[in-house]
């Protein structure tokens, strides 16, 4: 078997949290918040990590800091570790042809810190070149020597709209693991990226937070977002009652994640960062102190609110399929890192 399709294998129907990075008030990143963040997650009910990601501001930090980041993960968690790849915002390419080569050299990085794939942030500067986008993620490929997870990102997020012949192209490639799916609001778009991917018999991997139960239903089969950074039994509960055949299991858990998601994913959206670190500090995931998004837009005290008083309200409904602020699970809830789930 080769390590693309055992890699495929491992990630269907897990949950993969796309994990956010502690960092302090001035934007240094807080290592040791960092180590105690890592491994509480690695109780968490899911398959494994994404690193660097647009969660965790992977393509703002510098290349030391990626690296430490990644190697905190991969000491923390027995799964597969898939790092985020592009061009770092320091980089300030002067054309594709450095653009190419910076984000090559992101995933070369990423292969010698131990991850086990590299998910491809989407070439903007190539859109409307499908030619060229799929030789990127053959040279990528080529050069890490790792699995490649193509990444159908929101232009909010600096991405743009992939048309379903280079969904199908992409997944063709020898090299491709699977494609995450982070559309924010356009089910349409959703809807035939899957259908176009379905046929490859690749993972079909969502991050649709906000259409998270819905993109499940249109054939997504496993998850890969940022909503898992906190509360990662509120998505893996929905993706596990799906997976199980249980339809009033899923509705009830799709209800609660999409109650979290409303106050979490919204305008702007760049704000979900800070509201997922609000979210982790009220479970205990991180300090007050190491909780700040440097990188997003500044959100009022009111929005923080609503982020805790839902999660107090889905605490106080009941054990569910998720533990509450004290960390307590029931049972059967955790997964031993590296145990994810399979269809």
């Amino acid at each position: 078997m080769s390590a693309t399709q055992a890699l495929a294998d491992r990630l269907r129907g897990t949950v993969l949290p796309a994990v956010a990075t502690p960092m302090d008030a001035r934007g240094v990143v807080d290592f040791g918040a960092l180590r105690g963040y890592a491994e509480l997650m690695a109780a968490q009910p899911a398959g494994g990590v994404a690193v660097w990601a647009h969660t965790g501001r992977g393509l703002y930090l510098s290349d030391a800091d990626r690296d430490r980041v990644l190697g905190v993960w991969r000491s923390a968690v027995g799964g597969p570790v898939v790092a985020g790849v592009g061009v770092p915002r320091a980089a300030r390419p002067a054309g594709p042809g450095e653009a190419a080569a910076a984000a090559v050299a992101m995933a070369r990085r990423a292969a010698a810190g131990g991850a086990d794939a590299v998910m491809v942030y989407p070439p903007a500067w190539l859109a409307g070149d499908d030619d060229a986008a799929v030789e990127l993620h053959e040279r990528i490929a080529e050069a890490c020597g790792l699995p490649v997870v193509a990444f159908f990102l929101h232009g909010e997020a600096g991405g743009y709209p992939y048309p379903p012949r280079l969904v199908e192209r992409l997944l063709a490639l020898p090299s491709a693991a699977g494609i995450k799916l982070a559309t924010l609001d356009r089910a349409m778009a959703c809807q035939d990226a899957i259908v176009a991917a379905r046929p490859s018999g690749k993972p079909v991997i969502t991050g649709e937070d906000r259409m998270f139960g819905p993109s499940l239903m249109w054939g997504a089969d496993s998850a890969l977002v940022g909503i898992a950074a906190a509360r990662v039994p509120l998505t893996a509960g929905v993706l596990d009652a799906w997976l199980a055949g249980d339809p009033g299991g899923f509705v009830r858990a799709s209800q609660r994640l999409d109650r979290f998601a409303r106050v979490t994913f919204l305008a702007p959206i760049e704000g979900y960062v800070q509201r997922m670190l609000w979210a982790a500090v009220w479970e205990g995931l991180i300090p007050e102190e190491a909780a700040h998004d440097p990188y997003g837009p500044r959100l009022p005290g009111s929005e923080r609110r609503a982020v805790v008083e839902c999660l107090e309200e889905l605490a106080g409904e009941g054990p569910g399929e998720e533990p509450g602020p004290s960390g307590e699970e029931p049972a059967g809830v955790g997964l031993l890192p590296g145990h994810g789930r399979t269809a």
